[in-house]
């Protein structure tokens, strides 16, 4: 980039909040998708008007222009493939309101997620979308790629949360979207086609969030199962039997032994299974359903153990939000996929994942958000063992392919970024998919925000797997 646009790019944020030295660019180069791609400066912005300018110059010049939150993404959403700008959100981090009565909040987008969280919770509220990151995530990066969590299957992903919004679109045009209230029909629903649209289409400089009144109990169980086809086959049984937990999670015997450490509650020799269920609501309904579980269980001879106290709820909850960094102590690299099926169908995609492990020689580990079908694939390599990294991209493949005819979809809350931009037309109707593309276009008539994502993407300028 020319030395006359760093300088009128550091005018708009100020010298000390303008980047562009090598060792400080390769810091916003790379994300959890373990590739890297050098931006040529990063940009610190505290406000909309900077946003707007950046923007505007970014078309006058025809630069890129990428927005970052934590870089906690695992499919390369935040990634500058084609250099220019990175558009880092983090001094936009303030918490603006909190408004009890209406349970709603208004935020920036740099605001951390566990943050937020802990902020509404002194109010008797609560924020419900629980990424696993969120000691790190920040909110724009969830609501650019709708984060989900454990939670999910209860109280939705990010975008149920999202009311509305102050966007900068790519023009530098300033827009607000959106509303305060629980209803709103006026128009097109443009707060929503934000949502997931992982930074190709505005950047978000507030958000309006939904709250809810906190919990005023809640009780968690693990069940231990000595059978994979029994503990996934469960998961549907538990929401039919009209059960309605806050969180149904699922770990494999390998997702287990990653984190076994870190469990102090006993676990019978023969578990290749656990569910982690959990109950919330007042303390009638809590524990109304924590007797119609524990006849569920002792109807179906499952064993469990419920957390006697908040430290054990806490220990558990560790241990599987754990699960994803502690995997590289089987394998340096691997292949973090979070397909969907429709939860009939789990036990046959875990299945179908055991086979494609033996087959193929492979570690892969199953675990995650089964009560709404959202399951996390893991498969493990070493890239610098060419013929395991030709095996694993062909497990992904295969992967993919089993997902759809189980009528299931290749991202539940990852996104498709750049590591799955070359399969989306394997699932999006063809005129979906032109449609969106000219979307796009129209919101970004010179391609200049966060260029090469969700589409199949052309060739990049840089990169390392």
């Amino acid at each position: 980039m020319e030395k006359s646009l760093c300088k009128q790019l550091a005018a708009i944020v100020g010298q000390e909040h303008c980047l562009t030295s090598p060792e400080e660019l390769a810091c916003y180069s790379y994300d959890a998708s373990g590739q890297a791609f050098m931006p040529e400066v990063v940009l610190f912005p505290d406000r909309a008007t900077q946003v707007a300018a950046i923007l505007r110059l970014a078309n006058q010049h025809r630069f890129p222009v990428v927005a970052r939150g934590a870089g906690s993404g695992m499919t390369g959403g935040s990634l500058p493939v084609r250099g220019g700008v990175v558009l880092a959100c983090s001094r936009m981090n303030r918490i603006v309101e909190i408004d009890a009565d209406n349970m709603l909040c208004v935020v920036e987008p740099g605001v951390i997620t566990g943050e937020l969280q802990e902020a509404v919770r002194h109010h008797g509220l609560m924020y419900a979308p629980d990424p696993a990151s969120l000691k790190f995530c920040t909110i724009g990066g969830n609501v650019a790629e709708c984060a989900g969590g454990p939670s999910a299957v209860k109280y939705g992903v990010t975008r149920d949360s999202l009311l509305g919004l102050e966007v900068v679109l790519p023009t530098g045009e300033i827009m607000r979207t959106g509303v305060r209230t629980e209803k709103g029909v006026t128009g097109y629903d443009l707060t929503h086609l934000f949502a997931g649209s992982e930074g190709t289409l505005g950047i978000f400089t507030r958000l309006i969030l939904r709250l809810l009144p906190a919990p005023e109990a809640r009780t968690t169980f693990l069940l231990t199962l000595d059978s994979l086809s029994r503990a996934t086959g469960l998961v549907a049984e538990i929401i039919q039997s009209g059960l309605s937990p806050c969180t149904l999670e699922y770990m494999d015997k390998t997702a287990i032994s990653v984190v076994a450490d870190r469990i102090s509650l006993p676990l019978p020799k023969s578990t290749e299974a656990l569910l982690l269920v959990e109950l919330d609501g007042s303390k009638t309904e809590v524990s109304d359903q924590s007797r119609r579980l524990l006849r569920f269980l002792a109807d179906r001879k499952i064993s469990y153990r419920q957390a006697t106290d908040d430290d054990e709820i806490r220990e558990l909850w560790q241990a599987r939000r754990a699960i994803s960094p502690a995997t590289f102590a089987i394998r340096p690299h691997k292949i973090s996929e979070d397909v969907v099926v429709p939860r009939s169908r789990i036990p046959e995609l875990v299945r179908f994942t055991t086979e494609l492990s033996q087959r193929l020689e492979l570690t892969i580990l199953t675990f995650g958000h089964a009560g709404d079908g959202n399951i996390h694939v893991n498969i493990m390599l070493d890239k610098t063992d060419q013929a395991e990294l030709e095996r694993a991209l062909k497990a992904r493949e295969e992967l993919f392919t089993r997902v759809l005819k189980l009528q299931g979809t290749l991202s539940g809350e990852h996104g498709i970024g750049i590591t799955k931009s070359s399969f989306l037309a394997q699932e999006l109707d063809p005129t979906a998919l032109a449609l969106m593309q000219k979307i796009k276009n129209l919101f970004d008539p010179n391609d200049i925000l966060n260029p090469g994502k969700i589409f199949p993407r052309q060739e990049l300028q840089t990169g390392d797997d």
